[in-house]
């Protein structure tokens, strides 16, 4: 079975020396042992004018090839910085007040759905299996369908689907719609997102549908919608955590922030992480329990995110604010209440915070399955304790999770008192249990669920 892959990014990049190296990410190590096997393509934008469309790989003997579609610094912009992130991203996470609609952004997301499309066409052999990813790509199925009418095709949809009410604010939702319905499986992380895209299809397609199965009667198909809840690649998350160096790192971490208790947060500085009021939250833990002070401290950790958007540069200025704010009012002589980073760690460095932690914060405002949360699970010592945003796709997976409103200020405050107090034997049996889920959400698990599925469609079963 050749397999074409269609992401916004690709899967391999180039050092500083010019050597072309497999990307880390999740995605890329599910697919790309099943490309070195079986052959195939994966198509994504190209970023810099200097790369080149079609580039098989490893040089020295291909066994896939990436395809690029070239896009201008406009069609970048306009598609990937406007659409994507502008308008589907705030959406799908239900922050409609960051909506930033704008005729051109819609523009260039079609034109360049269009040019992905034709790399498809243009790549695909009979009998191919085709799965495209996420929210950059929700036109390129049906003209992909009109070209090929009996290919196999499949979308996994990596952030929230969010409930009708809310995608139907979109101008333009109903031609998304029609667009994702050129696949033949449709995936999302948990029940939630699949019941609220049939949904979305029902009430502004008028389309046909089997609410219990998840099945979508469009155009003379069926197009099924399903759960498959997205993991990481556990085994070298063990290996990592359990390396002496990280080990070492992270008695190091302990010593230099010196508190009794390290409460520890891990995310990309975006609005929907929900890092200011997790700083608010602490803020008010710190005020409601002046026995703590001197003994907790917060330590968080910004990655850099979509740094060009004005809504990301105005949110770096609030979180700097309110992390003086707090060092402000409570620092002691020897005691920094909130260890705050912006910048970005690799991933051996994390799984030393991860370690270091006694409990994590993981509060997005909403997220479709958050896989710091099974990072820090996986890396975790048994004394580790999580707090999760009952928000998440992760939080339907993870019930042994300290579960929160992340609107909820107070609430939250109270969740970090909970967790620092907790007797020694409900840490290791919440943890004990949060691993073993995690264990069995292994990404490698998801990628041959998601291709056995969508081997049976091409079988006609």
């Amino acid at each position: 079975m050749r397999l074409t892959v269609v992401a916004n990014r690709a899967p391999i990049s180039r050092t500083e020396e010019g050597d072309w190296v497999t990307s880390v990410g999740g995605l890329t190590t599910a697919l790309l042992p099943v490309l070195s096997d079986q052959g195939g393509t994966w198509v994504a934008m190209g970023e810099e004018p200097d790369l080149p469309e079609q580039q098989d790989y490893p040089a020295e003997d291909p066994n896939f090839r990436v395809r690029r579609v070239p896009l201008s610094q406009e069609e970048l912009d306009g598609y990937y910085y406007g659409m994507a992130n502008s308008v589907l991203w705030p959406l799908s996470h239900y922050m409609v007040q960051h909506l930033d609609l704008r005729d051109e952004f819609f523009e260039h997301y079609r034109q360049v759905n269009e040019r992905f499309a034709e790399a498809v066409n243009e790549e695909y052999q009979e009998g191919d299996v085709i799965w495209m990813q996420d929210y950059h790509l929700t036109f390129a199925p049906a003209l992909v369908r009109e070209a090929h009418p009996d290919a196999v095709m499949g979308h996994f949809w990596h952030i929230p689907w969010p409930a009708m009410e809310v995608f139907r604010i979109l101008p333009g939702a109903r031609k998304i719609l029609r667009g994702m319905l050129g696949n033949d499986l449709i995936g999302f992380h948990v029940e939630e997102y699949a019941k609220n895209f049939v949904e979305s299809a029902e009430v502004l397609l008028g389309a046909e549908v089997e609410r219990p199965e998840g099945i979508i009667h469009w155009k003379g198909r069926e197009v099924h919608v399903e759960a498959h809840p997205i993991g990481i690649e556990v085994g070298r998350f063990e290996r990592m955590s359990e390396s002496d160096k990280v080990k070492r790192e992270t008695e190091e971490v302990r010593e230099e922030f010196g508190a009794e208790s390290l409460v520890v947060g891990i995310d990309r500085l975006d609005y929907t992480k929900g890092v200011l009021s997790r700083l608010k939250a602490f803020e008010e833990f710190l005020e409601e329990n002046p026995d703590y002070h001197g003994k907790v401290s917060l330590f968080q950790v910004a990655t850099p995110s979509r740094t060009e958007v004005e809504s990301y540069q105005q949110l770096k200025r609030e979180v700097d604010e309110a992390v003086g704010r707090i060092n402000g009012q409570f620092a002691g002589d020897y005691w920094v209440p909130v260890h705050y980073r912006y910048r970005t760690y690799t991933q051996e460095e994390l799984c030393s915070f991860y370690r270091a932690a006694d409990v994590a914060l993981i509060t997005p405002l909403r997220d479709g399955m958050n896989l710091v949360t099974q990072e820090f699970i996986t890396a975790a010592t048994e004394q580790g304790v999580i707090i999760l945003s009952e928000l998440t796709g992760a939080a339907y997976l993870l019930p042994e999770a300290l579960q929160v409103n992340p609107y909820d200020q107070s609430g939250l405050a109270e969740a970090i008192r909970t967790a620092i107090e907790m007797p020694d034997e409900e840490r290791r049996d919440r943890i004990r249990a949060l691993k073993s889920t995690v264990a069995d959400l292994n990404v490698h698990r998801w990628a041959d669920d998601f291709l056995d599925r969508l081997a049976a469609r091409r079988e006609g079963s």
